[in-house]
């Protein structure tokens, strides 16, 4: 049993309320002389045993080494510890330093965790002392006078009506080796104006020679490469501070080093190695820039239909310069493959750095060492399969890798073959996502099933604690419709215009509380797109591919009702299918798939050459209409044969007949997106960004709410492309100003 968690506030002087069995909890514990603070965190618990998170706040002068000593009541016994050698005799217990935290400076904090055993009950300890002192959460009498930071709470919420919460970014400098100079670009933010005007350095020097007022990118012809640069805007005729230096992308990329995991063998004596897989990106420390999120696949991953053992499944945390910041280690019951781990990067907290969200299970090791339920249960069974034991929910923090908050997952396997078979296929058939449920902060969407059964989990994560939101489940009364109409991704869209977004499980959509919005009933899928797709009509459009070969091959509806507004005659399984406006002659999103001859317009009517693959999409050249991305390669539709504008260096695609990129989306520069392949040998992620200048001046689409959940949820199984929340092709309107605010 593993309940959701909540917080207990434990005050000097007061007795410690107690944590009850089963229930998850922190205790904020104060009392007087040293002058010092101590957050005591039960991140999560399971029969026998509980993990706990420390934080020691030193109030008062600086430290060189520190103890801290607390007594249990109840028979709890520590087992397992890291960052801090804790012993135990009787009730107490006593944590010391290590080597690298052993300075506490003034206001600053020291961290450490452990596992512990428990039998029944598990209350909190009543009272802390740090060198022997016990806390108060307040500075002695003549100690420092500066006070600590004084930033509003993290979870305090947004005034209303003030939009919708993004990130802080950075401009995102780079320069991109372009014939013979370099092309450098940057981002416009959601928040700035169109009257904010630019100017570009190369070292000391200003390279342009009246303020930029076009698009955000800027030919610096006949410079070295290597040159320095940096941007600074320009407000009502004032220069402001200039940005941080630009990143060099000389050979038209830039690499990200990597470490790459020491491979193993299974139970029955199979040899496996690691390649670098699917990555996200998110502001993990909140510095503006971003960082990268990596899953590592061993090479015997396994699609849930085939049995076997697989080898382990961690996710990486690295800076752009190719600093490691953790390793997630999922442990053994956790099977590898592409419907296991769907990870989510996003700040869901508002502090201004992103969390990681996962499913995990005993054994999980978290990036500061912290393990997840028991370390040496193993519930695999002899073909390899996980059909047994708990299932956990885990908020991992961006910056360490340290648990915040895990709680049962939901939805829960309950009796496997309710989910469609009885050897453990569909029952773990898993989607993620990240959706603005009201307009404003975003929830963590964790999902399972959609052959037939479809449960749909929302949670918010504030005041450091997961709590659930909502749950659909197409079994509930009223929610059948629902069953079946799953596809192997999701797509997260503002589809009824009401400024909180929706789920579109497949077929199928889920309001932003939690209720059917409608189905269409046309079943299982491969690949599904949302967006404005025809722009000459109000509202978003859906265009998905079928499995069923008893209901169209392909269609294109209203993503408000689910009206059917063309489609194609049944033809078996098709596999893929896109929709995009990859050709300037005719007007609005072009619509193909693999089962289907031709191209289709926003009316269904065919209009030519089918493109040369039916993959994947990235904003490359310099106009708005879009280009074909597929395997290690770009391409640019025509009526007469594709054009091929980037073939990838020394670099591969991942998820098999798939051939996606470990990410496409735009993390740096200007609006148009970067794509990410890894090395060969899986030493490296390889960002490509275009050397191609543009006329087209426009707010990053990251700060495009619609955009950046679908950069969150494209890893989630079957990966597809982003699309942003209005059109964006040739003859576009202006793009709306996005209604934001910054964290």
């Amino acid at each position: 049993m593993h309940p959701s968690r909540h917080r207990l506030i434990l005050l000097a002087g007061t007795t410690a309320a107690a944590v009850a069995a089963g229930t998850l909890g922190t205790v904020v514990a104060s009392a007087a002389a040293v002058g010092c603070r101590v957050d005591y965190q039960v991140t999560n618990q399971w029969q026998g045993g509980f993990g706990v998170n420390v934080t020691v706040t030193n109030l008062g002068d600086p430290v060189t080494g520190w103890t801290l000593t607390w007594s249990y009541t109840a028979g709890q016994q520590v087992t397992q510890a890291w960052n801090a050698a804790v012993t135990q005799a009787g009730v107490q217990v006593t944590a010391r330093n290590v080597d690298h935290n052993a300075a506490i400076a003034t206001n600053g904090t020291a961290a450490f965790g452990f596992n512990a055993s428990w039998t029944s009950g598990n209350p909190a300890p009543a009272s802390f002392a740090l060198n022997g002192a016990t806390c108060t959460g307040a500075p002695p009498s003549g100690g420092p006078t500066t006070p600590p930071p004084t930033t509003p709470p993290p979870t305090t919420p947004p005034p209303t009506g003030s939009g919708t919460q993004m990130e802080d970014l950075d401009r995102g400098l780079i320069s991109v080796r372009s014939g013979g100079g370099n092309l450098v670009s940057w981002r416009l933010l959601g928040t700035e104006t169109s009257g904010v005007a630019f100017n570009l350095y190369r070292g000391p020097t200003r390279v342009n020679t009246s303020p930029i007022t076009s698009a955000t990118t800027y030919l610096d012809s006949g410079a070295a490469a290597g040159s320095a640069y940096t941007v600074r805007a320009v407000v009502a005729g004032a220069e402001q501070a200039a940005s941080a230096p630009a990143l060099q992308f000389g050979d038209g990329y830039l690499d990200v080093p990597l470490q790459v995991p020491d491979g193993g063998s299974t139970p029955t004596g199979e040899s496996y190695t690691y390649s670098a897989s699917d990555a996200s990106v998110g502001d993990l420390n909140g510095d503006g820039s971003y960082e990268i999120v990596l899953k590592w696949e061993p090479s015997n991953a396994k699609d849930n239909s085939q049995s076997g053992y697989t080898g382990t499944v961690y996710v990486d945390a690295y800076t752009l310069a190719g600093v490691r910041l953790w390793r997630v280690d999922l442990g053994r019951n956790i099977r590898a493959g592409a419907h296991y781990t769907q990870f989510q990067v996003y700040d869901y907290d508002g502090d201004g750095r992103a969390e990681v969200a996962m499913k995990t299970a005993d054994g999980t090791r978290s990036g500061t060492g912290q393990v997840i339920g028991s370390a040496s249960a193993d519930h695999r069974n002899s073909g390899g399969y996980v059909l047994a034991g708990p299932e956990y929910l885990t908020m991992f923090d961006g910056r360490t890798g340290a648990v915040l908050s895990t709680v049962t997952y939901d939805p829960p396997r309950g009796t496997v073959s309710s989910w469609g078979d009885s050897y453990g296929n569909r029952v773990d058939r898993f989607l993620a996502g990240t959706a603005y449920l009201d307009g404003q902060r975003p929830s963590l969407i964790m999902a399972r099933g959609y052959y037939t059964r479809a449960v749909i989990a929302a949670w918010d994560f504030r005041d450091g604690t997961l709590r659930r939101r909502w749950t659909f489940d197409s079994n509930a009364s009223g929610n059948g419709a629902a069953a079946g109409q799953g596809n192997h991704q999701l797509s997260v869209a503002d589809v009824d215009g009401d400024g909180r977004q929706e789920i579109v499980y497949g077929a199928a959509t889920i309001d932003d509380n939690g209720r059917l919005l409608y189905s269409t009933g046309n079943g299982h899928g491969d690949a599904l797109h949302v967006g404005d797709l025809d722009p000459s009509r109000s509202g978003l459009e859906v265009f998905k591919v079928d499995e069923d070969a008893s209901k169209p091959s392909s269609w294109f509806a209203d993503a408000r009702t689910g009206q059917i507004l063309w489609s194609t005659p049944a033809s078996g399984d098709n596999g893929r299918g896109v929709s995009a406006d990859i050709w300037a002659g005719s007007p609005g999103a072009e619509s193909w798939s693999s089962a289907v001859a031709g191209l289709a317009d926003t009316r269904g009517r065919n209009i030519g050459r089918k493109p040369s693959s039916a993959n994947f999409l990235a904003w490359w050249d310099g106009d708005p209409v879009r280009e074909l991305l597929d395997g290690t390669k770009i391409d640019k539709y025509g009526t007469g044969g594709d054009t091929r504008l980037l073939t990838g260096s020394g670099v591969a695609a991942n998820n098999g007949t798939k051939s996606t990129p470990a990410l496409c989306g735009d993390i740096l520069g200007d609006w148009r997106e970067e794509v990410i392949w890894r090395t060969t040998d899986s030493r490296a992620l390889r960002v490509y960004s275009t050397p191609t200048p543009t006329s087209t001046r426009m707010h990053t689409l990251m700060h495009d709410p619609h955009y950046r959940v679908a950069i969150a949820w494209q890893n989630t199984a079957y990966n597809q492309p982003p699309h942003p929340g209005f059109f964006l092709g040739d003859g576009m309107a202006g793009p709306p100003t996005p209604n934001i605010y910054l964290r």
